[in-house]
């Protein structure tokens, strides 16, 4: 038997510096709100208030991805990939870009998740598969804007921000349905 941490494929991404991230939804570490939930689980599917700070100077836009790593599939599983959010904007409001939502600011683009719907599919894990992360990350990137196809995969963005964040800030909520 292999002494491997099981997450440790997960910690390739390229080093780089961080900043602050936090919610008024959900302290880091802890546990989702209902309407963070999927409409299959008892949410509505909505994306929790968003606010970050002391990223570098040099940004000159970010993307906003969420990950649960803890999914049963063996990549993860992705809930919210918004890109090209321009470096004015340091928060976006619960439910942004959502049905009925505020809007996300004009220039952004949504990847379509997991789903297969463009926007914030909330959470749901399987029951039985214990506690799930779910990995809200806000990437300071060093171009004004990613040139990507609406239907690029969150993880072929992930590979584009590997290659021009600046830093990167990270809040985890979680939820355990066992």
């Amino acid at each position: 038997m292999l002494d491997v941490d099981p997450y440790d494929a997960l910690q390739k991404l390229r080093p780089v510096g961080s900043f602050a991230v936090t919610s008024t939804d959900f302290a880091d570490g802890g546990p989702l709100a209902r309407p963070q939930w999927s409409a299959a689980a008892g949410g509505v599917d909505r994306s929790p208030q968003l606010s970050w700070s002391g990223f570098p100077e040099r940004t000159r836009s970010f993307v906003v991805t969420c990950l649960d790593p803890d999914a049963p599939s063996g990549s993860g599983w992705w809930h919210w990939a918004v890109l090209n959010l321009p470096v004015s904007t340091t928060s976006l409001d619960a439910g942004a870009g959502g049905p009925g939502g505020p809007p996300l600011p004009e220039g952004s683009l949504v990847l379509r998740n997991e789903d297969g719907d463009r926007g914030f599919g909330g959470v749901g894990p399987p029951r039985g598969t214990g506690l799930h992360r779910y990995l809200f990350v806000v990437h300071a990137l060093d171009v004004p804007s990613l040139d990507l196809d609406p239907d690029t995969s969150p993880a072929i963005l992930g590979i584009r921000c590997f290659f021009h964040s600046l830093a990167r800030g990270i809040l985890t909520g979680t939820v355990n349905r066992d």
